[in-house]
């Protein structure tokens, strides 16, 4: 499929081994040219290594105002305006309401709602007619996790502002949804859960999922692509899970 052909797109948390990387190359497979943003250069190194010619790396903090400004002086400079921006960059904690600190908080906070608020709004004087805005929300949205709080509130949050932005930008042609992904085999996840008990984090993970395993990176890009493509046309102020069924039965 070529259906991203000549499009310019921007992907937030582009360079770890996860959603945002496969969905980098998978737009370049489809023929659009990606800019992705990261704060580890040596991991946005490594994904244009691996992604090939189509792909643009721009270290930087979402949560930075100026970084986004050279970010999306990089697309300026591009010349093709911006058609997709996947804000897909999130942090996640586990604390619950008795140990997490205002630190922690403003720290998750600060990077799924406010550092996505920056990102869509920065994009807007570039966004062409017809563009399409894609926001990682969360099947933690809906769940009540404990110890897994603030992310879930934040990916409300997301989900939220999905809705409200597609009415805000419906007058540009400009179309807002969102993804909630389920349980995803990223590197993230290995973080979260750290090194030692990932496999067990990981196989509880995919006990729960109706399916009965964990999502790939690559499933969840093919659904942002499906989002971002014209064959998502009618689709605005959506929230489409890809969730292995954790959330509809």
């Amino acid at each position: 499929m070529n259906r991203l052909a000549g499009k310019t797109a921007v992907i937030t948390g582009g360079g770890t081994r996860g959603i945002g990387r496969a969905t980098a190359a998978r737009f370049v497979a489809e023929g659009a040219h990606v800019f992705i943003i990261g704060r580890r250069k040596a991991e946005l190194d490594e994904a244009v290594e691996a992604i090939g010619d189509g792909v643009t790396a721009v270290a930087g903090d979402i949560t930075d105002p100026a970084d986004l400004d050279r970010l999306y002086d990089a697309v300026r400079a591009h010349g093709t305006g911006l058609d997709v921006v996947f804000a897909n960059a999130a942090a996640a904690s586990w604390d619950t309401i008795e140990t997490i600190t205002a630190e922690e908080l403003g720290r998750v906070f600060g990077v799924n709602v406010t550092g996505t608020m920056l990102t869509v709004q920065k994009a807007l004087p570039l966004l062409n007619e017809g563009a399409s805005v894609i926001l990682n929300a969360s099947t933690a949205a809906d769940n009540a996790v404990a110890g897994f709080g603030a992310y879930s509130a934040s990916k409300a949050a997301i989900r939220s502002y999905a809705r409200t932005w597609a009415n805000e930008l419906k007058g540009r042609g400009i179309r807002v949804n969102a993804i909630s992904p389920g349980p995803t085999d990223t590197s993230g996840m290995t973080e979260l859960a750290g090194e030692e008990n990932a496999p067990a984090f990981k196989a509880h993970e995919a006990a729960r999922i109706a399916i009965g395993r964990l999502a790939h990176p690559d499933e969840i890009a093919a659904a942002v692509a499906f989002l971002a493509s014209s064959d998502s046309s009618f689709m605005l102020g959506a929230n489409l899970y890809v969730d292995g069924g954790e959330n509809q039965i």
